[in-house]
This record gives C-alpha cells, sequence and structure tokens, in this order.
C-alpha cells in the first residue's frame, strides 16, 4: 500500500511561525509542539507520513539532528507510528481522558445538531396541500424509486434558476440526503477504494464511507490567513492542489465535498475555485460528489452556480437536501446525475427501499413552489442567530477565535487548549450538549475545534455560550492535554 507524504515545504508553510522566542525551550520542543497542534488541528492528516528528516531540515535551515530529536519525541509521545519496512506515520495517541459523569437535565440546550425548527405555518399548508393532492396517486401502486414527477420537475426548475440547466431524467429523489450518498457509495466505490473528502467534515458522510468499508482519505481544508488578499471567500480555503495530489496518488474512485456553506466551517467555494475542482476531477477521471445541502442557506450573499454547471456530466454528481432549508423533519433529499447513473442507482435501491414516502414528495413539492417566501425570513433569522453567537463569543470566551461564516448553519471554533473531547463530556452537566471536533474528522483529529450552531434564538445561544464557558472553566490541564475533573 502507497504510503501518502506530505511535502517538506507544504509542512514548513503551515508550521508558520513556530520557533520559540527564548532561550529556555529547545528548538526541537518548539518544533514537535508546533507538528502536534498541526495534527490536532486536522491540517497533518492522520495516515500520512512526515517528510524525511534531511528534507524537513533543508525545509526550515535546521540540522539533521534537531529534525531527528523532534522525530523522537512525536513517537515518545504517541504523535508518530513507526512500522519496520516503511515510514512512520501521523497518528493521535490514547490518551484516556476521564470525563465527569453528565446529569440528566431538562434544561440543556442542544447543540449537537446543526438542523433548523419548522417555518409551521408553511409546512402545516403544504402537507395540507399534500393530502388533497394524494387521491390522484390511489389508482396506482404508489412505488416510485427515482421519485415523484411533479417533485423532480420542480427539483429540476431550481437548478435551471440557479444556472444549471436540468431535465426530471437527471434527477432521482431519496429519503434524504444522507441516503442519497449511501447509493452513491454502494454503486459507485468498492470496499477498499479511496475517497476524498474535505478535512474537517459532515460526520455521517465519514461513517458512510467507513460501512462500505471504503477508506476516508483527508484533505484539510486552510485556514483563512491563506486566502487571497481582499477576499473573504477565496478558493483558497481548498487546498485544489492538495485535493487533486491526494487523488492521483490514491488512486480515488470519488471524491466528496461541500463547496456550499461548508459543514462544520460555513466556507464558500468562488467560481473560479469549482471550475478547478471539477477540471482535476476530471483529468483524474474520479466522481466528484457536491453535497449542496447548505445552498440555500447565504446570509451574506448568494453562491455561484452549482459545480455541476462548469464540470463534465458524467463527471459531478450533484446532492442536496429538503432538511437543511425547510425542516429536519423532512426526510427528503434528491441526487443529480447523469440518466444512466440514475438508472443504475434506482435499481440498487430495491434493495434498500422501494421509494420515498408519497405524503413528504407532495409536501416538498409544495414548499418548492413557495422556497424564497419562506427562505427570506429564514435568512434574517440566522444571521441575527449568528450575530448573538459572536457577541456571546466575544464576551464570555473572548480567546477563542473563528473564521466569518458567509452562510450555513454553525461557526467552527478554535479553542486555546486540546479540550474538545473532554469538554464535550462535561458540557452537560452544565446544561449544554455539544458535537466535540474530532466528530468532523478522521480517526480523532480536531481536538481544539468544536461546532457551534446558531439555530437556536439568541437567548439560548447567550446561555449556551454562557454554561459552555463555566464547563471549560472546570476543565484542568494534564501533561499539555486538558481532561475533565472527576468529582
Amino acid at each position: 500500500m502507497v504510503t501518502r507524504v506530505i511535502g517538506a515545504s507544504t509542512l514548513s508553510r503551515d508550521l508558520g511561525h513556530w520557533r520559540p522566542s527564548g532561550r529556555h525551550r529547545p528548538v526541537y520542543r518548539a518544533l514537535a509542539d508546533g507538528i502536534r497542534l498541526l495534527v490536532h488541528d486536522g491540517r497533518i492528516p492522520l495516515g500520512v507520513a512526515l517528510p524525511s528528516e534531511r528534507d524537513l531540515a533543508g525545509a526550515l535551515s535546521l540540522s539533521r539532528t534537531t529534525v531527528t530529536n523532534t522525530y523522537a519525541a512525536l513517537r515518545d509521545e504517541g504523535y508518530l507510528l513507526s512500522r519496520q519496512g516503511s515510514r512512520s506515520t501521523v497518528a493521535l495517541p490514547r490518551t484516556g481522558l476521564a470525563g465527569r459523569p453528565a446529569r440528566a437535565a431538562a434544561s440543556v440546550i442542544d447543540l449537537t445538531h446543526a438542523a433548523v425548527t419548522a417555518p409551521s405555518d408553511e409546512v402545516t399548508q403544504a402537507y395540507a396541500a399534500a393530502l388533497e393532492a394524494l387521491p390522484a396517486y390511489y389508482t396506482g401502486h404508489g412505488i416510485e424509486p427515482v421519485g415523484l414527477a411533479t417533485l423532480r420537475q420542480a427539483l429540476a426548475r431550481r437548478y435551471d434558476e440557479r444556472g444549471l440547466p436540468t431535465s426530471p431524467d437527471q434527477i432521482m429523489v431519496t429519503s434524504g440526503a444522507q441516503q442519497a450518498w449511501r447509493l452513491l457509495l454502494e454503486v459507485l466505490v468498492s470496499p477498499g477504494d479511496r475517497v476524498v473528502v474535505d478535512h474537517p467534515t459532515y460526520p455521517n458522510a465519514l461513517e458512510a464511507i467507513r460501512r462500505t468499508a471504503a477508506r476516508a482519505v483527508p484533505v484539510p481544508l486552510r485556514p483563512r490567513e491563506y486566502s487571497t488578499p481582499g477576499s473573504a471567500h477565496s478558493p483558497q480555503r481548498w487546498d485544489l492542489d492538495a485535493i487533486r495530489d491526494a487523488t492521483v496518488q490514491t488512486g480515488a474512485r470519488m471524491a466528496y465535498v461541500l463547496p456550499d456553506f461548508h459543514n462544520p466551517t460555513g466556507a464558500l467555494l468562488d467560481v473560479a475555485g469549482r471550475a478547478e475542482l471539477a477540471s482535476n476531477a476530471r483529468r483524474a477521471g474520479t466522481t466528484l460528489v457536491v453535497d449542496e445541502s447548505m445552498a440555500d442557506l447565504w446570509l451574506d450573499e448568494a453562491p455561484p452556480a452549482p459545480v455541476a454547471s462548469v464540470g463534465h456530466s458524467g463527471t459531478v454528481v450533484t446532492v442536496g437536501s429538503a432538511s437543511k432549508a425547510y425542516w429536519g423533519g423532512l426526510r427528503v433529499g434528491w441526487i443529480r446525475a447523469s440518466p444512466a447513473l440514475i438508472s443504475r442507482l434506482a435499481t440498487s435501491r430495491a434493495a434498500v427501499d422501494i421509494g420515498t414516502p408519497i405524503m413528504d414528495q407532495l409536501a416538498c413539492a409544495a414548499l418548492i413552489e413557495r422556497h424564497e417566501e419562506i427562505l427570506i425570513p429564514r435568512r434574517a433569522e440566522l444571521r441575527r442567530n449568528r450575530d448573538a453567537l459572536t457577541a456571546a463569543l466575544a464576551r464570555h470566551l473572548p480567546d477563542w477565535s473563528y473564521d466569518p461564516a458567509p452562510g450555513g448553519l454553525s461557526l467552527w471554533v478554535q479553542m486555546p487548549a486540546a479540550a474538545s473531547t473532554a469538554l464535550a463530556a462535561v458540557a452537560p452537566a452544565h446544561g449544554v450538549a455539544l458535537a466535540a471536533g474530532p466528530r468532523f474528522g478522521v480517526e480523532g483529529a480536531f481536538e481544539r475545534h468544536v461546532r457551534l450552531p446558531y439555530t437556536e434564538s439568541a437567548d439560548r445561544l447567550e446561555a449556551a455560550i454562557d454554561r459552555i464557558a463555566f464547563a471549560y472553566q472546570s476543565l484542568k490541564p494534564t501533561d499539555g492535554n486538558y481532561c475533565a475533573v472527576v468529582l
């Protein structure tokens, strides 16, 4: 098996200003700590090999002995795994963090899900319209493996409006975006195949990859400082060269990306980045699956046209969902692909189910007809909530940092310490539930991060951040990590 190797120039760039400022901290120790933080932040994927000692020494203008001592320290701490006859690869040590038992609390604010509540009147009216339309389907068998024609037509019109001409035979309706992703994996990927993913990424996408016995190949998103000057949404948040190289080096059959208000970071890929992403996938012969579940939740500016509008019809497959824009309880998703692939997916689906419930499809079609009427107030509410969350962070946790989110449902927040798992363990005892950062990464990365959705009301977000601050203060440092205090 070929081991991916991170380049010495790439590692040197990502380390930034790592050198010690005083004489009391050895250079090898400062370098080891810098690499360790990149591992925790997910910017060095687990399982890759670090550069050779000679190459890194040259890139950093250090002696080879210093780099040798650095790698030895990382091995001693469990951040490098050595195997005879092969390169040492990056890992996370088994820390054995102890968590304080969570106490049940009726007032716990749940921030584990980035999902919206229903616009009650509109959803009620949509289901009432669906109930009126339902009798027209009684004379048929009610089984529609690719979805009702009325919903596929409505979805095709939405793609047309967004700059991507689409016919109904390019649409398959599924029971949520998660089922859409699982079907694509089952049809296009075999056990052991590689799937390139953003890092961090949507946790359920990673779980689906694991369940199909495929292997996720993480490519880290860059922090905002690597963006093009003057651009808040530069494609450089996505390391497009690294995505291309990872795809080619691993022979990945598929790549899964979230370019529209990325979950969990909220980042947005611009027009040029979309074209390059699609072009690279075509040249590599890889299927590019674009998850557009957040595309309608723009808060500062609308996203560019879909990636498929600049990609080859046989290369780019698009996944969408009604649950993020309308309501988490509406489990309707869809796939936009070539008619030939839609036919293969429908055949494979028969082993799982034989179609999405007709009532839900009819209700979804009714909601799409009122799309902007529903989304305009929804976006305004999310903007208010986002402002409330950032204000609460500034008051209660001013040393926590994050990149602005131009859309989506959450902030991806970095803490000063690698405390995410411990914080999620103690938070329920303080009245708030959190999704720890490692949920969004491969093999436990992102211990310095936590996703904070802004789907709750402003007053509840203020209370949640206040409780998180108390929970964070209850943690005590142990050997450079944080763990929960056991009472």
